[in-house]
């Protein structure tokens, strides 16, 4: 699908709208660098890695630092393409132009996908946290004010969303530097006895579950690390989107995986990794109790509460701008198109309820249709990163071809990287086949991604026969 003209943000497949909807530019560079740098950090880090601490131990440091850098060469080619050719859609729209529409509307949608079971899951989460601490509402009254709230916040103004993105990333990144000054102080023994290299070596060694352990703990980091992408859909809103997502990306993919890394090895190092408190209580919680921080469950109850509701914050605003952009390229229902005063009230509505409805499946079928749901959302991020790796390579060719001024952003060590990135996903895929668990989700993933691409087949064969006139 060769282009003679590269696109701009003008002449994208988002284009040719009228003035009433087009999309507001309300974000600022301080937003866009925290929504990069506190978008993945959620309750996957802060409660959710302790599974995968139980699951491989101290080896969960090395997963840690190969998913980080999996994730670091996704975002590098995301902040290549994104700073060339801004749009709402993203990695949607770059995998249209430079693959074909049934690639745009897979990724698309099964981001969509993601992104609103992410909504029920931390709706579902913070509503339980609110209801220990408040229970005379019940759980699934919380979600509906959560719903409520951040609906209504997004459908106002973007600025909202990046407001709330900015000082909800800012108390999650506080909270991740203190726990690291903390631990750093406690493996030196300032708290106590310096604990060495006994827990990384003791109960069982570096590897204690073996391969088994590391298979279960790799599919757990890689889901943490789920949503880093809605920086470059949110790029697209922002004052200077090529110069402002380039920043994002190039200040931000480091930070993430020291911060993720870090955490694991500060928490392996001073607790056991066969705790029990560590998956029941969550890793940070174990290891401010084992340092003497009065208070610790309280103080990450809070975090954990904040880390959810900004993770639901984003996850409603990158589904609407995702349905937005696919509706507007002629993948799915017009009606989602429509902008209010900047805004794609439709799309956000449309996305709301989609969550709420996922969680009142996960209230009446928590194990058959909500299970299948989370299953199919886990393995939506390595569909996406697959169609990423394979835009990249085309359009990085056809830039370099047609408009090399536009490659501000460049992916290291292209194209081998992009190509080594491709591969590594594909062994996880290969990972997940091996045991049971990954081959249901895989399977019922296998069955979206048809149906999806057989969607955008069927739209790219009749755009393809309008254009000849057949």
């Amino acid at each position: 699908m060769s282009r003679t003209v590269p696109r701009s943000p003008q002449n994208s497949p988002e284009a040719g709208q009228n003035s009433e909807s087009v999309l507001s530019h309300g974000l600022k560079q301080r937003h866009l660098s925290m929504i990069a740098l506190g978008g993945v950090i959620g309750a996957g880090l802060f409660v959710g890695s302790g599974v995968g601490i139980a699951a491989a131990g101290p080896a969960i440091v090395l997963l840690f630092m190969g998913t980080g850098a999996l994730v670091m060469l996704i975002m590098r080619m995301l902040g290549e393409m994104s700073a060339a050719r801004p749009s709402t859609g993203s990695f949607s729209v770059h995998a249209e132009e430079e693959i074909g529409s049934w690639a745009g509307t897979t990724s698309g949608w099964m981001y969509w996908l993601m992104l609103c079971a992410g909504v029920a899951a931390e709706a579902t989460a913070a509503g339980t946290i609110m209801h220990t601490w408040v229970s005379f509402i019940p759980a699934y009254g919380w979600v509906a004010i959560f719903m409520v709230f951040f609906c209504a916040s997004n459908l106002t103004a973007v600025k909202n969303f990046g407001e709330f993105e900015f000082w909800f990333s800012a108390v999650k990144v506080t909270t991740i530097v203190a726990f690291l000054v903390l631990g750093v102080l406690g493996i030196l023994g300032v708290f106590g006895d310096a604990p060495g290299t006994s827990h990384l070596t003791g109960h069982g060694g570096f590897f204690p579950t073996g391969a088994a352990g590391l298979a279960a703990g790799l599919l757990t980091t890689i889901s943490g690390f789920a949503g880093l992408e809605t920086v470059t859909i949110a790029a697209a809103e922002s004052d200077n989107p090529s110069r402002n997502v380039a920043r994002a990306v190039r200040t931000a993919v480091w930070r993430i995986a020291v911060f993720y890394i870090g955490s694991m090895a500060v928490v392996v190092t001073l607790v056991p990794w066969n705790d029990p408190k560590v998956a029941k209580d969550g890793p940070y919680v174990t290891v401010l109790d084992t340092l003497g921080i009065p208070a610790a469950g309280t103080i990450m109850q809070i975090v954990v509460l904040v880390a959810l509701l900004s993770a639901m914050n984003a996850n409603i605003y990158g589904s609407s701008r995702m349905a937005y952009s696919l509706v507007s390229r002629g993948q799915g229902p017009r009606f989602l198109a429509k902008v209010t005063k900047g805004v794609p009230a439709a799309a956000v509505l449309a996305s709301c309820l989609f969550g709420f409805a996922a969680v009142i499946a996960g209230i009446v079928w928590p194990t058959t249709v909500f299970a299948w749901l989370l299953n199919i959302a886990g393995c939506a991020v390595l569909v996406v990163w697959s169609i990423v790796c394979l835009t990249q390579l085309k359009m990085r060719r056809r830039l370099e071809r047609e408009a090399p001024e536009l490659l501000s952003v460049r992916m290291w060590g292209f194209p081998y990287l992009t190509w080594l990135t491709l591969a590594a996903i594909l062994g996880i895929f290969a990972v997940m086949a091996a045991g049971a668990d990954g081959r249901q989700q895989l399977i019922g993933t296998a069955f979206v991604v048809a149906a999806l691409a057989g969607a955008g087949h069927l739209k790219q064969r009749r755009d393809r026969q309008a254009a000849t006139g057949s």
